[in-house]
């Protein structure tokens, strides 16, 4: 007998993650994105990092055509973001700062809330259970002297030596 659902996501749901949302452009040029902590480091002799995306995900259209996207790792200022991109409402762009990436087609680099950003092109795509894994190269990125944001059980903090020099 398998674990079932609400079990694996305690269980996973039960370690700090990072919290970071994807970005790309669709086939109209216009900005899509969704809140994801299903992001891991693959190589680093050649810069490439794993991205689970949800089978449902609206935006995962526009990172199928487009082979580019950007993983926006979000600083603690990002907290509003997440929980909209986390949601399937329409224009989640609006009233944030961001710029065109120069290395993943124009995806949004979301540079008003990011902690870092990774701009990457596809390599490969899973087929993984209800999620989809795109494997990608990264191209490109940058860094803000900023707080990281970070996600557990169920709710939003930053790195405790952080709030500790504050």
């Amino acid at each position: 007998m398998s674990l079932d659902s609400e079990r694996f996501r305690e269980i996973f749901g039960s370690f700090p993650t990072a919290v970071a949302i994807v970005t790309a452009l669709d086939e109209q040029g216009e900005p899509r994105g969704f809140t994801c902590n299903a992001v891991c480091s693959v190589s680093a002799a050649t810069p490439r990092l794993l991205v689970g995306v949800g089978k449902s995900s609206q935006t995962f259209p526009a990172l199928a055509a487009s082979g580019a996207f950007v993983v926006n790792f979000l600083a603690e200022s990002g907290e509003q973001a997440s929980r909209t991109f986390a949601d399937k409402g329409p224009d989640k762009f609006a009233g944030l700062v961001w710029e065109p990436s120069a290395h993943a087609g124009g995806a949004p680099i979301l540079t008003g809330v990011a902690l870092a950003y990774a701009e990457c092109r596809t390599v490969q795509t899973v087929d993984a259970g209800d999620h989809w894994l795109l494997i990608a190269d990264v191209h490109g990125g940058g860094t803000y002297s900023r707080e990281p944001l970070l996600y557990c059980r169920g709710s939003y903090s930053t790195w405790p030596a952080a709030a500790a020099r504050h």
